[in-house]
């Protein structure tokens, strides 16, 4: 499973008892602040269709939440073989429902027509910096590593990936930030090499979908470019929606080349 992270970009791993119990209580809590009206304001997104909720899931830094324990499992194993043991953030508790994508607020026309036929692909940790929205390394996650927490079928808007797309995007950030300090990263605008390199995965990588049954993980590389699927007429999930916890550890030492230099 490690293999293929570092091949293709991605690992799915089967549902297991430790984590079909965590990922029940992570469930339970999540539902707590998703149905909060403060929480509901600021996390619904795109007409209803989206709740984004970003540090949703109250867990500590092991991922235990509510009543359960520590987060375990070959996923979550396979991680910190790869990476270490990185103290967890609060999970965001990503919820899509029937209907997405529907526009998001502020979102242009060209925004959301790459929403729908593109799945919103992106690297994370790139984000729009300023008015001009300018793509910036602002945050340099080592994994992420996704919790399903609802069972839902194949058309209920999974998580997609292109494959290999992580060496491509490697190659092409690893020329952008040649000469540059790492601690500096930060300050380089990314923004048409990403876009351009997105275009070449686009044309040269499999889009792979990754429906996960509840108490499945995907482990994912921090380099891949993905997104998520839009929901098809006829998909199956419970009234909760499609729900998956998701968390991106990050490197803590930026003035080391951690996010290029790791498998």
């Amino acid at each position: 499973m490690v293999r293929g992270l570092l091949d293709k970009g991605f690992a799915v791993f089967d549902p297991e008892p430790d984590v079909l119990s965590w990922a029940e209580a992570a469930r339970r809590a999540a539902l707590a602040r998703i149905n909060d009206p403060e929480e509901t304001a600021k996390s619904l997104q795109c007409e209803g269709t989206w709740f984004v909720g970003v540090d949703c899931l109250p867990n500590d830094r092991w991922g235990a939440v509510a009543t359960s324990g520590p987060l375990t499992g070959s996923g979550y194993g396979a991680a910190q073989a790869l990476y270490g043991a990185l103290p967890l953030h609060r999970a965001q508790v990503s919820v899509i429902y029937p209907g997405y994508p529907k526009p998001r607020a502020g979102e242009s026309e060209a925004a959301f027509r790459y929403r729908r036929i593109r799945d919103a692909a992106h690297v994370d940790g790139l984000l729009a910096i300023g008015e001009a929205r300018r793509r910036m390394l602002r945050e340099r996650h080592a994994y992420i590593l996704g919790v399903s927490l609802t069972a839902c079928n194949a058309g209920a808007s999974p998580l997609v990936v292109w494959e290999g797309s992580h060496h491509i995007m490697r190659r092409a950030f690893e020329r952008a930030l040649h000469g540059v300090a790492p601690r500096d990263w930060g300050a380089v605008d990314l923004t048409e090499i990403y876009q351009a390199t997105r275009r070449e995965v686009f044309e040269t990588c499999p889009r792979v979908i990754l429906p996960l049954a509840v108490g499945g993980v995907c482990l994912v590389h921090r380099l891949a470019l993905h997104g998520v699927a839009p929901w098809e007429q006829g998909a199956e999930a419970p009234p909760e929606g499609r729900m998956i916890a998701y968390f991106r550890p990050e490197f803590g030492d930026f003035s080391r080349p951690c996010w290029l230099a790791h498998p």
